[in-house]
């Protein structure tokens, strides 16, 4: 099982992985749209980003870590209006 909760939230006495960093995509997205986290993962991937997806009912959220975030920005900027 894993549980997303912010890093001073998390327990020290559960394995955790710290240092990430979410970029939201906004707006509600259709279930008939395609494509979407494809794209943006193509551009992290092709900088070796590695990233994290959650996809809820209403949005999808992209992780990062913390190190890739600036880049990550900048990269994604450059294709669309990006708020992290």
């Amino acid at each position: 099982m894993s549980i997303i909760v912010k890093e001073s939230a998390a327990p020290e006495d559960v394995q955790k992985e710290t240092g990430w960093r979410a970029f939201k995509i906004e707006g509600l997205l259709d279930f008939s749209q395609t494509g979407i986290l494809s794209a943006i993962s193509t551009i992290l991937a092709g900088a070796g980003i590695p990233i994290f997806v959650l996809s809820t009912y209403n949005t999808d959220y992209i992780f990062v870590k913390e190190e890739n975030l600036e880049k990550a920005r900048e990269l994604l900027a450059e294709k669309y209006n990006v708020v992290a």
